[in-house]
């Protein structure tokens, strides 16, 4: 999944539901790679999509990779603690 711009209180639930959908659909991948090199911006409200969004996933077994978060999106998840929760990569 690629997100970019910002995803904010507007775009957060957008994103939520597109992985919940991905997470649920039968027969689907058991790993989520959310590519966010093109995201600009990312509030609370994005922060809280993707931490529920990966709540939803391990209750399926699966996980939520982050593939190249920007540096703001790096230090909210830093400063929150949220980093634990996610796998990054840069590739």
């Amino acid at each position: 999944m690629h997100v970019g711009s910002e995803m904010d209180i507007d775009r957060a639930s957008m994103m939520y539901d597109a992985l919940r959908a991905a997470i649920t659909e039968p027969g689907g991948r058991d790993e989520i790679f959310v590519d966010l090199s093109d995201l600009s911006f990312c509030d609370s409200s994005g922060l809280n999509a993707l931490v529920h969004a990966q709540q939803t996933a391990a209750e399926q077994d699966w996980r939520i990779v982050l593939r190249t978060p920007p540096p703001q999106l790096r230090r909210l998840l830093e400063m929150t603690g949220a980093d634990a929760l996610f796998p990054l990569t840069d590739s």
